[in-house]
């Protein structure tokens, strides 16, 4: 049996003897880049049925056909935990979003605060990381990267149910707080660069779904302050314990 090295990402329904049709972009891929033929084997995703091994049955230059042959992995969904983080600078930003896929985040929220320095993102590049992401580290779900929101906005409608880490250097470890709490719908926020205004400190301390902790006593950049707020949540209360 051919082994199956190649991952790809297919938003069609997987299952035993399923066709998968290949657009344009993902056939010259296959053909054109990791020059598979017919008959060659590789393994697909598409974040609802599990890790699928498939082998190709038609290959051309504008397209090609797939056939699953069997389940090499079962869906595996990640805790309900979202990130909600300020964005930065374009390559630290991208790094968030591939460490976020990662680690087991659900969501992935970039917002506004008065102090982000980012007014915009690019959703759909920020989305297309988040698929290579689970690509590459054999994941079987990509979680969704929302469109630039205003933190006003989002805690607006903050659901009643779900948990939110404010990661504020001024208090006690995140650690000791969380071994605390427990398991159930989370999110983590991280800050911008240049903290939290006076405003949204007093409306996030205000609210009775804020738990509040630091991530020690260095001050960190937002993108390693996201890898490990989810790295401390995973290990007290996600699927890691």
């Amino acid at each position: 049996m051919a082994e199956a090295k190649i991952r790809l990402f297919v938003d069609q329904p997987l299952g035993s003897g399923q066709a998968v049709g290949l657009n344009p972009d993902q056939a010259h891929y296959l053909f054109g880049v990791m020059r598979l033929g017919p008959g060659a084997a590789l393994r697909l995703f598409n974040g609802q049925d599990g890790e699928w091994r498939a082998t190709v049955a038609q290959a051309g230059k504008r397209g090609g056909v797939l056939t699953c042959v069997e389940q090499t992995r079962p869906q595996q969904m990640p805790p309900d935990l979202w990130l909600l983080f300020a964005p930065i600078k374009k390559a630290r930003t991208d790094f968030i979003v591939e460490k976020a896929v990662e680690l087991g985040a659900a969501r992935i929220m970039p917002v506004q605060t008065q102090h982000t320095n980012a007014d915009r993102i690019r959703q759909d590049r920020l989305q297309a990381h988040a698929l290579e992401a689970a690509e590459q580290c054999e994941g079987t779900f990509v979680p969704p990267v929302d469109e630039l929101q205003a933190l006003d906005k989002v805690l607006a409608t903050w659901p009643a149910d779900r948990h939110l880490l404010w990661c504020n250097e001024h208090l006690t470890g995140a650690a000791t707080v969380l071994s605390r709490q427990e398991r159930g719908p989370w999110a983590i926020l991280i800050g911008p660069e240049g903290g939290f205004s006076e405003r949204e400190q007093a409306r996030l301390a205000a609210m009775p779904q804020v738990v509040q902790a630091s991530l020690g006593p260095r001050i960190l950049r937002a993108d390693t302050a996201a890898v490990a707020a989810i790295t401390l949540w995973q290990a007290a209360l996600g699927d890691w314990r």
